[in-house]
């Protein structure tokens, strides 16, 4: 395609009287720089005009060179044996002998001309031109010492601007006498404290920082940048790498609180297993020294799981945004570290990224700090990357990469200030790349030698960072010897004290290490404030007023899809008929809640809508593009927001944000006549993310219903890391209460291998109750059980019980993950209603429900007790009646499956005393509930009556696809459920 730019007629008349030998004179705008170019030699006689501009733009495309690729020359690894982008080659249109001149039509006679720079640079300072000498010599100062940048990807030109000023000012890296003795002491410290717990436990685990002690002042700079820009809250994730001394110097935790972590005698105070101490988070509220302002900083635990930290930290930040108004990320902010192996290799990294700019997930600019030490425990990064650095997958979202000589501390202060002015100014992330090295191995009981010899024979001969430092700012008088070693001094004075300190401490209270505390929930102990939960149910009105908004259009002129408008008007008739189906009881429970003040998440893959088109939370209007409305934030005058958003496809962090305006998000109505514009999230993010990400927004106040719904129970397993590290142990390991809820639509439906189930036995695999405990049933039994247990799972048969069991999560004093298996063909099903009857004030969650036919008006003349949970209810039902079984088989319905009804159960297993029990499940045997109730239903019966398996036999899949096999196997255990002579003569 031919360009249809052309020149302005007056550069045109320019070319054309020099290229014909006449006089050529500079076009109009030019006048005022001819006196330029004719004091430096450069008249544009008819020779000399196109090599005066054929140099300045060859002179522009080496500004531009440098700009791009300078990074790639750049003096980046403290131990100068390797290249940080893994090739050696030079660029060739880098100057980096005087022969390349030529690459632009330029020779070592141009050196000392003088040329214009163009706008596109800022090397120039208050001077429009310089010496080509001087060019080269600036841009190599900017891009090719001690600081690598990555920036001309970018696509915002004033953003790449920003950048440039920053850099390629002239003399902008000066630091003041002040500035370099505070970054002198806070290297003191970094690396005395590394250096004291190696005297004092040379054989133990720290994972140190020795090789990057430079990350304790870089960090505390970018505090203290953003500290003085209004931060106010900090949100940290990071590795184990380091940890401890982050802990100590910069989250201030007491020293003494660290050094008896490494007593073997210390006894835990606290219920739960504990966690080594280098995966312990911390919370607290200081006063930053710098700015003379409060800020508060919050490290988060993480397992030794790399980067699976990041969207809970991200969630987190969302969430403590949005409690605090802060809708533009000026007063909280997350900073996440990263190592350089895990950074490159996890692709929990790429996706949390791409949560960046969503609307429904940005947290308005995250800084990255990656410690790279250039190697990954034992493997060479040129094993370990495709990619030239470890940072490349940052340029996808356009953040701005700074490489950095960890050896040069100046340097690294000046990046990470620039860093924290560019989130505050961008509200878009930035990664500062720590190029270092690692002094030790992957432990300090590793023997790195093995698999590095040569870059461990550099490192042994490597001079700290701290000496390097001091021996400099000693020899231009910043400090004295004396000084130096004063600070020291003091320091180690003060780690000796805390050391002595720390021998008292004979109980470790893993709360102290709390990193999501919620004040004034828990009583001053940290635990609840009552063991008792409140009726569930409401009033006959409220279910009645929120029926009627559910099956209405709050907003006028707002036109729906004609099948939504029969949806609606079903609603309504449920409504006027007092009853209720699974999307409307849902409806009932997320409203109430809000009028409540409980503010309520519901996020996940297309749950706006409903995967089986079942919620229509979001309405849209067919007739104007991106118009929503959402009925649940049109409740009551007074209510809590409600936030419904479709996430990414990613089930690891389980990401959602917020879609509502900013009036919902006070709580407010909209004006009469006006839409409630939803905001669409730009793309779709994944499970780990979403599941991390939701679950870092319920840690960070217990007045929240968040909930995730997967598409799909069955696609949870793509977020098993977060599932097992963070929500089946996080309380566990850091005593950290959590009540995030996840909805996983199960079921075997004929519909394949991947979608039916949501694996409910790995939930209940996980689950800690005592399989073999018989336990004492007291008054609280019910609460007490609940707290006790690490999870909830739940598979409820009626909308009421899915109703009640939302309402009781929010009810209970504590938090605890509910697990709900929902369902599918029953969001239709005619007999999956429940009346207003079940739901009104003074009704509760049912954790078992029992036989309340003919069967339980006579006992004892029952021949068999069917025990199941969730939709094979119903075809036990019906497969019930047509044999008319009706009075001699009973069937009981377990809602909550963990922890175990043991109290209720037995009242059933009591009513029945000959009857054969039997459990009866549509899942494999191998996989649903029989291996976890079946040793509990025999300790109830003290292991006399055996408790016979029906369902369909073990198998490697989770259901067949085949729509036939699917029915056979149905009809083959449904006629065994029914057989009342089965089990005679066999053997359990």
């Amino acid at each position: 395609m031919r360009c249809s730019l052309r020149a302005p007629q007056s550069w045109d008349v320019f070319f054309r009287s020099a290229n014909a030998g006449q006089a050529a004179h500079l076009p109009a705008q030019l006048e005022g720089k001819a006196s330029f170019l004719q004091s430096h030699g450069l008249a544009p006689t008819p020779g000399k005009a196109e090599k005066v501009v054929e140099d300045h733009l060859a002179v522009q495309s080496l500004i531009r060179a440098y700009q791009i690729r300078g990074h790639h020359v750049a003096q980046l690894d403290p131990l100068g044996i390797l290249d940080a982008d893994l090739d050696s080659f030079v660029p060739s249109d880098l100057i980096t002998t005087i022969d390349k001149l030529g690459f632009y039509g330029l020779h070592e006679s141009d050196l000392d001309k003088v040329f214009q720079l163009p706008t596109t640079t800022f090397i120039g300072g208050n001077e429009n031109s310089l010496s080509l000498r001087e060019i080269i010599k600036r841009l190599e100062h900017t891009y090719c010492q001690h600081v690598g940048l990555e920036y001309m990807f970018i696509n915002d030109v004033e953003q790449c601007q920003w950048i440039r000023q920053k850099f390629e000012t002239p003399g902008v890296m000066k630091f003041s006498n002040e500035d370099k003795r505070t970054l002198l002491a806070r290297l003191v410290r970094s690396m005395r404290f590394e250096d004291f717990l190696a005297r004092k436990w040379s054989s133990e685990k720290r994972f140190g920082l020795e090789g990057c002690e430079v990350m304790i002042p870089a960090l505390k700079t970018i505090i203290d940048k953003s500290s003085e820009m209004g931060i106010e809250y900090v949100i940290m994730g990071m590795p184990h790498r380091g940890r401890l001394n982050v802990l100590a110097n910069v989250i201030r935790k007491e020293l003494e609180q660290i050094f008896c972590q490494f007593d073997p005698k210390l006894e835990a105070a606290d219920e739960g297993s504990g966690d080594v101490k280098y995966h312990l988070g911390m919370y607290h509220e200081r006063i930053n020294r710098k700015t003379n302002k409060k800020i508060t900083l919050s490290l988060m635990a993480n397992p030794s799981h790399l980067e699976a930290v990041d969207p809970v930290v991200q969630g987190k930040t969302k969430a403590e945004q949005f409690y605090r108004g802060d809708t533009a990320g000026k007063k909280v902010m997350s900073i996440l570290l990263h190592g350089d192996a895990a950074f490159a290799g996890q692709g929990v990294v790429y996706e949390t990224f791409h949560l960046s700019d969503l609307p429904s997930y940005t947290t308005n600019g995250t800084i990255h700090v990656v410690v790279n030490n250039q190697i990954g425990f034992t493997t060479d990064p040129r094993m370990a990357r495709s990619s030239p650095y470890p940072t490349d997958v940052a340029r996808v979202v356009n953040a701005p990469i700074f490489h950095v000589n960890a050896d040069d501390p100046e340097a690294v202060m000046y990046v990470c200030s620039v860093a924290a002015e560019w989130r505050n100014t961008f509200n878009k992330d930035v990664v500062v790349d720590l190029v270092c090295y690692r002094r030790r191995g992957h432990n300090e009981m590793d023997e790195p030698m093995f698999t590095q010899p040569l870059m461990y024979k550099q490192i042994h001969k490597q001079v700290p960072v701290l000496k390097k430092y001091a021996d400099k700012l000693i020899a231009d008088g910043t400090v004295t010897l004396q000084e130096f070693e004063e600070e020291i001094a003091k320091y180690d004075r003060i780690c000796e004290e805390a050391y002595t300190r720390s021998k008292d401490k004979k109980i470790l209270h893993i709360k102290h290490w709390l990193d999501s505390p919620w004040p004034g929930f828990f009583n001053a102990d940290g635990e609840p404030k009552s063991m008792s939960c409140p009726p569930t149910g409401i009033s006959e009105e409220m279910l009645t007023h929120i029926g009627n908004v559910a099956s209405s259009v709050p907003v006028k002129d707002f036109k729906i899809h004609s099948g939504l408008s029969r949806i609606l008007k079903a609603r309504s008739e449920m409504t006027e008929n007092r009853l209720v189906d699974w999307a409307l009881a849902e409806y009932m429970a997320f409203g109430s809640v809000l009028k409540e003040g409980i503010h309520v998440r519901l996020s996940g893959q297309d749950v706006e809508r409903g995967t089986f088109s079942h919620r229509h939370h979001v309405l849209h209007d067919q007739e104007v593009d991106k118009r929503t409305c959402v009925p649940m934030n049109h409740l009551w005058e007074q209510q809590a927001p409600y936030t419904v958003c479709n996430s990414s496809l990613s089930e690891y962090g389980v990401l959602e944000q917020w879609n509502y305006t900013n009036e919902e998000a006070r709580g407010g109505r909209k004006a009469e006549g006006k839409a409630v514009q939803a905001v669409r999230p730009k793309a779709r993010p994944a499970k780990v993310i979403l599941s991390g990400f939701e679950l870092g927004f319920a840690m960070a106040s217990p007045n929240a219903l968040v909930c995730w719904e997967a598409q799909f129970g069955d696609f949870h397993n793509t977020a098993q890391c977060i599932i097992d590290q963070f929500i089946s142990s996080g309380q566990a390991k850091w005593v950290r209460h959590n009540g995030i809820v996840l909805l996983l639509p199960h079921g075997m439906e004929g519909m394949g291998p991947e979608h039916s189930s949501a694996r409910p036995e790995r939930f209940l695999q996980m689950s800690n109750d005592d399989s073999d405990a018989y336990p004492e049933f007291t008054e609280q039994f019910e609460v007490s059980q609940l707290y006790d247990c690490n999870w909830i799972v739940v598979n409820c048969s009626t909308p009421a019980n899915y109703f009640h069991v939302l309402r009781r999560q929010i009810m209970l004093p504590f938090r605890k993950p509910l697990i709900v298996l929902t369902p599918k063909s029953l969001l239709r099903h005619p007999e999956a209603k429940s009346s207003f009857d079940e739901m009104v004030s003074g009704t509760t969650f049912q954790r078992v429900i029992p036989e309340k036919g003919p069967a339980a008006q006579a006992p004892h003349e029952v021949k068999r007790v069917i025990f199941c949970t969730g939709k094979v209810y119903y075809d036990l039902v019906k497969e019930r009646k047509s044999q008319d079984l009706e009075k001699q088989i009973a069937i009981t319905r377990l809602e909550q499956i963990s922890p175990f009804p043991f109290d209720l159960l037995k009242e059933e297993l009591d009513k029945y005393p000959t009857a054969d029990l039997v459990w009866c499940q549509e899942e494999h045997k191998n996989s649903g509930y029989y291996d976890y109730v079946r040793p509990r239903f025999r300790v109830i019966v003290n292991r006399t009556r055996p408790i016979w398996y029906v369902g369909r036999e073990p198998a490697s899949a989770a259901a067949t696809g085949n729509k036939n096999m699917h029915l056979v196997s149905l009809r083959r255990f449904l006629d065994t459920a029914f057989n009342l002579e089965a089990f005679e003569g066999k053997t359990f």
